[in-house]
């Protein structure tokens, strides 16, 4: 079997949260800060040195990411494209993208998932390496009922993760960043649709969770996590970038910097 990953990012669903705005653009595509939000998902990909990545997205949207990102080429990647007929949760990505992935390893991004901290490369390029099971990254949360929060025994071993739960003793929420093994496209065959009628990802976790091949990498203090799927958090993102590129004079979510970076760029 390949150890070669491939990157999807799912840049789909109706963007309710934003509505009226997202009525008639996708939501992956309205500015944060002075880039398009899809710039920081993929470049998270890009920073775990992965060339070729799938977007999905839905049929009415997907020429717009054609235009603004292309094939690839320009920065020494390659870009394929995937409709999303309908909206069935974050483990949908790994059955609509089966062929694309073929027999490589996969690391899957929701596309307005935001990550900033020191050494992040670091991190994901080691999370690349533990390939036989899953790699989940954490975040320590306040409201833990609007993420699927994952729970430690006293080795620091992960025996549950719950969706939304209503009471939790645990504070950390797994981000919508995934590196999964290959035996994940097999695996999301098995999910059956949720009462919220999604493929969850929570579902595709669980059976990884119990074959005892999870890994976790907490991102705590001294790094920023957010999910731009609402205004505020679309504002709160916007104003964290721009403060950080403009007190430290570097660019964030530089798709093209980082594949100079990366030697793809002369």
């Amino acid at each position: 079997m390949s150890q070669e990953y491939k990157g999807i990012i799912l840049a789909g669903g109706k963007g309710t949260r934003l509505y009226p705005v997202t009525k008639v653009i996708n939501k992956h595509l309205l500015p944060i800060y002075d880039k398009p939000m899809i710039y920081y998902s993929l470049s998270v990909l890009l920073l775990a040195k992965i060339k070729d990545i799938l977007i999905i997205s839905e049929s009415n949207h997907i020429d717009s990411f054609k235009k603004i990102l292309k094939d690839g080429s320009q920065i020494g990647i390659n870009l394929s494209y995937k409709i999303q007929e309908k909206p069935q949760g974050v483990a949908q990505a790994l059955h609509i993208g089966e062929k694309f992935i073929e027999k490589d390893n996969i690391a899957l991004i929701l596309g307005d998932n935001f990550f900033f901290g020191s050494n992040f490369r670091d991190k994901i390029l080691k999370a690349k390496m533990q390939n036989k099971g899953a790699t989940l990254f954490t975040y320590p949360v306040k409201n833990t009922r609007d993420f699927g929060i994952i729970t430690f025994d006293k080795k620091n071993i992960p025996i549950s993760i719950i969706e939304k739960p209503k009471k939790s003793k645990s504070k950390l929420a797994v981000t919508g960043l995934y590196f999964y093994n290959n035996k994940a496209i097999q695996y999301a065959k098995h999910i059956s649709l949720s009462k919220r009628k999604e493929f969850e990802i929570t579902d595709l976790n669980k059976i990884f969770l119990k074959k005892k091949l999870i890994n976790c990498v907490n991102l705590d203090r001294g790094f920023y996590w957010n999910d731009a799927g609402t205004f505020d958090g679309i504002d709160d993102i916007s104003k964290q970038i721009r403060l950080l590129e403009t007190r430290h004079n570097l660019k964030i979510g530089n798709p093209e910097e980082i594949a100079r970076h990366n030697g793809w760029l002369l």
